[in-house]
């Protein structure tokens, strides 16, 4: 038996809030199969698993917030047959409700097996995960008057939670209000000329589930970067890089072909920094522990802007070993699914390092700052016209202003000279990258 636990999905995350269940007990997984859809503060993303097994029990339910590493599902390897469905637990006598934190009581509470839809429980009732009913308990919640949300109208804990908030936003009558003509007056009340003294509220507005995914981006950015800047010696390099051949060969790459199926200037760039990660791995990795630790690939991470605010940086895979035109198809999909908010964990978790671009807002330079525990991000800015002395002779050229932050710790400028120097001459053999 083997546990899958709330994976990481970047530094900046410490828990996360499980959205749907896309396995049931009894399912066969093979590795990298989707099997749940969690939270982060950032967006929804699809969470993989990483080893074979057979679904043996669902353990946090859809709607519970849980810590990074705290057991989401219990696994039984592939050895045991997979073919049988897990067997009924006995009947236990009731669990008692110790006072432990949300956060370990959905590490710990075991979920019931998989029913058909409407299923019921021995008593004829709806069924309600223990989870659930402990924190009924907790707050006085009768299970039986809330509705379920959860598989098969399974009751989850945040049915419970919405029930007991209920009274708070509506005031049920009480069952046995007394005849008017049987109320006795009160004792002091004002005359009618002298109105009641209250406190005016302000009206209450409800948040959106986008600004509220908006605000929670915002902090999670503001702390990241607040480590980053706080642990990181960041230092800067910049250098310009005539793109003149690089364009002038995508143009005749791109002539025969329609405009979804065009390569644009950014897969190029892409694929010179990955190329340059190859030749010089001390910039692609990551700082843990005072040490410096290489990727176990080129990952390279897409700043991506959202469209209701906020930032996202998910990998693309081995983008050392992609052709551009492949390349190109990974960052369109990658841009698309972030946007949709589609994006699966092992793109959130393992890039090893960042380039972010702002040349489409008009901006010429960019200076980042680097993700941690990554140890280095390119930036690239707007592709102008320059005035470019070549062989004596000066003419205009389009010229990229390309940008490195490095961690002082992992390396030193000269290293940071060799890395930018390398994308600049992948660039100038664009028939090569």
């Amino acid at each position: 038996m083997g546990d899958f636990l709330m994976p990481s999905l970047g530094a900046d995350m410490v828990e996360g809030r499980l959205i749907q269940w896309r396995v049931a007990p009894g399912d066969v997984v093979a590795k990298g199969d989707i099997v749940a859809v969690v939270d982060t503060s950032k967006a929804e993303i699809e969470v993989e698993i990483f080893e074979p097994g057979v679904i043996e029990e669902l353990v946090v339910d859809p709607g519970e917030k849980v810590a990074v590493g705290a057991v989401l599902a219990h696994v039984r390897s592939t050895g045991v047959a997979a073919t049988q469905a897990p067997a009924a637990p006995e009947p236990t006598a009731a669990e008692p409700a110790p006072p432990v934190p949300a956060a370990v009581v959905a590490a710990a509470a075991p979920a019931p097996p998989a029913e058909p839809p409407g299923a019921a429980d021995g008593s004829g009732r709806r069924r309600v995960s223990p989870l659930a009913r402990r924190v009924a308990a907790h707050l006085g919640v009768d299970p039986a008057s809330c509705e379920g949300t959860g598989p098969g109208g399974a009751v989850t804990r945040a049915d419970v939670e919405r029930t007991a908030a209920e009274p708070a936003t509506r005031a049920p009558a009480p069952p046995a209000m007394p005849a008017p003509s049987a109320m006795p007056a009160p004792p002091t009340m004002p005359a009618p000329s002298a109105p009641m003294p209250q406190t005016i509220e302000p009206p209450a507005v409800a948040a959106t589930a986008g600004d509220e995914r908006s605000i929670a981006m915002r902090r999670t950015i503001a702390r990241l970067m607040a480590r980053s800047k706080r642990e990181i010696p960041h230092y800067y390099l910049g250098h310009h890089i005539d793109l003149s051949r690089a364009l002038d060969w995508l143009k005749e790459r791109n002539a025969p072909r329609g405009p979804a199926e065009r390569v644009l200037p950014a897969a190029l760039l892409l694929k010179a920094v990955a190329l340059a990660c190859r030749e010089h791995p001390g910039l692609n990795g990551f700082w843990v522990d005072d040490e410096l630790r290489p990727g176990g690939g080129v990952h390279v991470g897409v700043a991506i802007s959202l469209r209701g605010g906020g930032l996202l940086a998910p990998a693309i895979h081995d983008a050392d070993m992609l052709g551009v035109e492949a390349l190109m198809a990974a960052l369109r999909d990658l841009t698309q699914r972030a946007r949709r908010g589609q994006l699966r964990g092992s793109e959130m978790a393992d890039p090893t390092i960042t380039v972010t671009s702002l040349g489409e807002r008009g901006v010429e330079t960019v200076y980042g700052v680097i993700h941690p525990p990554q140890v280095a991000l390119v930036g690239f800015g707007r592709v102008t016209e320059r005035a470019w002395a070549v062989r004596g002779m000066v003419g205009a050229r389009p010229v990229v202003h390309a940008t490195l932050a490095v961690d002082h710790r992992a390396a030193d400028g000269h290293t940071g000279g060799l890395f930018l120097g390398s994308i600049d001459s992948r660039l100038q053999e664009p028939e090569a990258l």
